[in-house]
């Protein structure tokens, strides 16, 4: 079956780093972009990153832009979330999700994780 699992959350002072794993299995990774989507306490869900699969191009939400790196390992179906500088409103259930293409849109998304839990303290 599809998965994606999630990994790498925990808790963090602001200013400092954590860095997610996202492992799939089931599908043909190399064929799919692989986003973040993070959902903090009594607020929607948002994109937050997303590395296509094609040319590997990456976007960024421009909260995060500057602070964060995404990358794929497509030999061990894994994509990073690294994450830098981080913020107290960077606290929220980060998930990885995939699709096609990269799309802003949780619709558009065809496979989402259980997400990890990221808190970050002031």
């Amino acid at each position: 079956e599809v998965q994606l699992v999630e990994s790498g959350g925990g808790l963090v002072q602001a200013g400092g780093s954590l860095r997610l794993s996202c492992a799939a299995s089931g599908f043909t990774f190399d064929d799919y972009a692989i986003g973040w989507f993070r959902q903090a306490p009594g607020k929607e869900r948002e994109g937050v990153s997303c590395i296509s699969s094609s040319d590997g191009s990456t976007y960024y939400a421009d909260s995060v832009k500057g602070r964060f790196t995404i990358s794929r390992d497509n030999a061990k179906n894994t994509v990073l979330l690294q994450m830098n500088s981080l913020k107290p409103e960077d606290t929220a259930v980060y998930y990885c999700a995939g699709a096609p293409l990269c799309k802003w849109s949780l619709y558009a998304m065809d496979y989402w994780g259980e997400g990890t839990l990221v808190t970050v303290s002031s």
